[in-house]
C-alpha cells in the first residue's frame, strides 16, 4: 500500500471514526444529560434516535447525491455540515434544541458517510489490500463505539459532555484541508434524486421508532402508538413500491437479487438491533444500579474495546484460513454466549466477573462479524451501484441500531413500571432487555445459516459438476 493510499484510507477511517464516536460519546453521558435537561429514560433514547434516524433514513439519498454530484464534493459538504452541527449540539441548552441539532448532525453524516466505502472500493482494487482496508474500516465501525463510551465518560466526569461534540471541530477542519489534496473525484452521473423514496423511508422508520417509544411511555393501546406504527408500516410498503417503479431509485432492488448481499444486509441489521442496545443499557445499569460515575462506566468498556481491536489484527488471517462464512458464524455464536451471560446481571452483581468477562466475550464476537458482513454486502456489486450498496450497509447498521433500541426500551419500560421503583427492579428490567439483545443476535445467526449455507452448497455442487 503506497503513501497516497494510506492517506486516503486515513481520511476515510477518520470520517467513520468521527461519526461513530459522536454517537457513542453521548451514550455514557445520557444519565447526566437526562438529569440536567430533565429527560425521562424512555425519552432519552431520542437523543440517539434523532441522530440515527436522520443518518440512516437519508443515507441512500446521500449516496445518490454522491453519484450525481461527485463523491468527493459531497464528502466535503457532509464533513463541513457535521462540524457545524457538532458546535450547535455542544451549545444546546434545552432538550428540544438538542434533538433538533442531533438530527442535523445525522443529516450531515448521511451526506458524508456513503462516499467512504465507495471511495474505499475504487481505491483498493487488489483483493489483499481491500481485505486489509475493510478490516480497518470495520474495526473502527465496531470498536469506535467503545472508544466513544470511554471518552464520553471521561469528559462528562472531568469537564462536560459538551466537550465531546467540540472535539469534532478540529478533526473536521483537518479533513476539509486534506480532502482536496488527496481524495480523487469520481465520475459524475446524470440523473435525478428519488425524493419520494427518501421521504417514505425516513418518515416510515421514524414513525415505527416513535410508535415503539410511545408504547414504552404510554402503552400499546393508545391512539398515537397505533397510529404511528400503522403509518410506519404503510410508508415502508409504499417505499418498496416506489423503488420498484422509479427510473433511478435510491435503493435499486436489484441489489437484493444476490442471496449473499441480501442476507448480509438483514443479518447486519438484526445484529445491530441487539448489539447497539447494549451500549445504552449497560451504562444505565452501571450508573443507576452499581453507582459508577460516567468516567468509571466508560472505563468498564475497556474489555470490549481491547478485545475488539485485537481481533482487527487477527481477522485477515482468520478470513484467509477459514473463510468469511465460518468466521461470521463463529463470531455470532460467541456474541450470543457473551450477551446471554451478561443478561444474568442483578442488583447484587459485581463488575468482575459478572460484567467484565461477558464484555470480553462480546468484544471477541463483535470483532469477528463486521468484516464478513461488510465483505458480503459489497460482493459482486456493479460499479454503478457501489454507492447504493455502501449506503445500504450503513443503513442496515443505523436503522438496526435505532429500531432495536426502540423495541428494547419498550421491553425495559414494560418490566420497570410494573413494580415499585428500586435498584432491584431497575436491574431486572435491564436484565430482561439485554436478553432481548441476545434474541436479536440469535435471529441474525439464523438468517446467516438460512441465507448463506444453501448458497454455499450450491456453489460446491456446481464446482463438482464442472470438474
Amino acid at each position: 500500500m503506497n503513501k497516497t493510499k494510506r492517506i486516503i484510507l486515513t481520511i476515510i477511517i477518520a470520517c467513520q471514526l468521527m461519526v461513530v464516536l459522536d454517537s457513542a460519546i453521548m451514550v455514557t453521558a445520557l444519565p447526566e444529560i437526562g438529569r440536567t435537561l430533565h429527560i425521562t429514560t424512555a425519552n432519552l433514547t431520542w437523543v440517539q434516535n434523532a441522530y440515527i434516524l436522520a443518518f440512516g433514513g437519508l443515507l441512500l439519498l446521500g449516496a445518490r447525491a454522491g453519484d450525481i454530484l461527485g463523491r468527493r464534493r459531497m464528502f466535503s459538504v457532509g464533513i463541513a455540515l457535521f462540524t457545524l452541527a457538532s458546535i450547535l449540539v455542544g451549545f444546546a441548552q434545552s432538550a428540544e434544541f438538542l434533538l433538533i441539532t442531533r438530527a442535523f448532525q445525522g443529516l450531515a453524516a448521511a451526506i458524508a458517510t456513503p462516499s467512504t466505502l465507495a471511495l474505499l472500493a475504487v481505491t483498493f482494487v487488489e483483493a489483499k489490500e481491500r481485505t486489509k482496508a475493510i478490516a480497518l474500516f470495520s474495526a473502527v465501525s465496531g470498536a469506535g463505539g467503545s472508544i466513544g463510551l470511554i471518552l464520553g465518560g471521561i469528559l462528562t466526569d472531568l469537564i462536560s459532555w459538551r466537550v465531546g461534540m467540540f472535539l469534532n471541530v478540529p478533526i473536521g477542519i483537518a479533513m476539509l484541508i486534506m480532502v482536496p489534496r488527496y481524495l480523487p473525484e469520481t465520475e459524475k452521473n446524470t440523473g435525478h434524486f428519488d425524493l419520494m423514496g427518501a421521504l417514505t423511508s425516513v418518515i416510515g422508520i421514524t414513525a415505527l421508532v416513535f410508535g415503539f417509544i410511545q408504547a414504552a411511555a404510554n402503552g400499546w393501546g393508545k391512539l398515537e402508538t397505533l397510529l404511528a406504527l400503522s403509518i410506519g408500516v404503510v410508508l415502508l410498503v409504499a417505499f418498496v413500491f416506489i423503488e420498484a417503479r422509479a427510473k433511478q431509485p435510491i435503493t435499486p432492488l436489484r441489489l437484493f437479487s444476490s442471496r449473499k448481499r441480501s442476507g448480509a444486509y438483514l443479518g447486519r441489521f438484526l445484529f445491530l438491533c441487539g448489539n447497539f442496545s447494549l451500549f445504552f443499557f449497560v451504562p444505565q445499569f452501571l450508573q443507576n444500579v452499581l453507582d459508577f460515575t460516567s468516567f468509571e462506566s466508560g472505563l468498564a468498556f475497556l474489555p470490549f474495546t481491547g478485545v475488539m481491536f485485537g481481533m482487527m489484527y487477527l481477522m485477515p488471517w482468520l478470513i484467509t484460513r477459514f473463510g468469511n462464512l465460518k468466521v461470521l458464524i463463529a463470531g455470532l455464536i460467541i456474541a450470543i454466549i457473551g450477551t446471554s451471560w451478561l443478561s444474568q446481571i442483578s442488583a447484587d452483581s459485581q463488575f468482575f466477573p459478572q460484567i467484565f468477562i461477558p464484555l470480553l466475550i462480546m468484544g471477541m464476537g463483535a470483532g469477528m462479524v463486521f468484516l464478513p458482513f461488510t465483505s458480503f454486502g459489497l460482493s459482486d456489486v456493479d460499479s454503478r451501484d457501489s454507492g447504493a450498496a455502501s449506503g445500504l450497509i450503513n443503513v442496515a447498521q443505523q436503522t438496526g441500531s435505532s429500531l432495536g433500541l426502540a423495541v428494547l426500551i419498550t421491553v425495559f419500560e414494560a418490566v420497570n413500571r410494573s413494580a415499585v421503583p428500586s435498584k432491584q427492579h431497575f436491574a431486572h428490567a435491564i436484565s430482561v432487555s439485554i436478553m432481548g439483545s441476545a434474541v436479536f443476535i440469535t435471529v441474525s445467526l439464523v438468517v446467516v445459516l438460512v441465507w448463506f449455507l444453501p448458497a454455499r452448497k450450491a456453489v460446491q455442487v456446481a464446482a463438482r459438476n464442472a470438474a
